[in-house]
């Protein structure tokens, strides 16, 4: 059974007190014959926030992309972006936080940090295990965020429901991770953190 107290035991001790410099995960993992990501590219910097309601049932902030957006649109994921010119990248998730999803930086504790993620659109993206109070008050950005939702820690760090699922792209067959809840569908690199995030605390 899951326990939170445990989660932020192993989180004190198995996350990153700091960014790491570079990736040891990818949205390439598990497609070694079917690789999409250009060798040699020089990827830009980017931050997401994992941040983690402390509610009674604790919950995972996510969003899901305005359906209009050029890139990635509909798609679920953290609140984040591309870094500005030297900003850091706690700042940088916040920042993103804050307009994306209103969340004020006041009422984030982050906990944390986990490994580089290298995706195909060629963004190497850090991402910030944080905690969050529950007198949050969140509001969508209308040009970019179509919905907030939350969804349990404990479904995400519960491995069963983690699967495989393949897709064409491109002439090539594609692996990678999917979290299906309930009508929605967790993939792609927002499934690889949260893969990460489990094997990091769980493994």
């Amino acid at each position: 059974m899951f326990s939170f107290d445990d989660f932020l035991i192993r989180a004190e001790k198995q996350l990153l007190r700091e960014p790491p410099q570079g990736w040891n995960h990818s949205d390439d993992d598990m497609n070694e014959r079917a690789r999409m990501i250009p060798v040699g590219m020089k990827p830009k910097p980017a931050a997401v926030l994992i941040g983690i309601v402390e509610r009674d049932e604790p919950m995972v902030i996510l969003t899901r992309r305005q359906d209009t957006l050029a890139k990635h649109a509909g798609q679920i994921a953290f609140p984040g972006g591309r870094l500005d010119a030297g900003e850091g990248v706690l700042a940088g998730a916040l920042r993103e936080a804050k307009e994306e999803i209103g969340l004020d930086h006041a009422l984030v504790r982050p906990i944390g940090y986990l490994d580089g993620f290298l995706t195909v659109t060629q963004y190497v993206v850090n991402p910030v295990v944080a905690l969050v109070s529950p007198q949050c008050v969140l509001a969508a950005h209308e040009g970019e965020v179509a919905e907030i939702f939350e969804v349990p820690l404990a479904f995400l760090m519960d491995g069963a429901n983690c699967q495989t699922h393949t897709r064409a792209f491109n002439g090539l067959t594609r692996h990678f991770y999917v979290y299906p809840f309930g009508e929605r569908y967790i993939w792609g690199a927002t499934a690889g953190m949260i893969r990460n995030l489990h094997e990091r605390l769980y493994a």
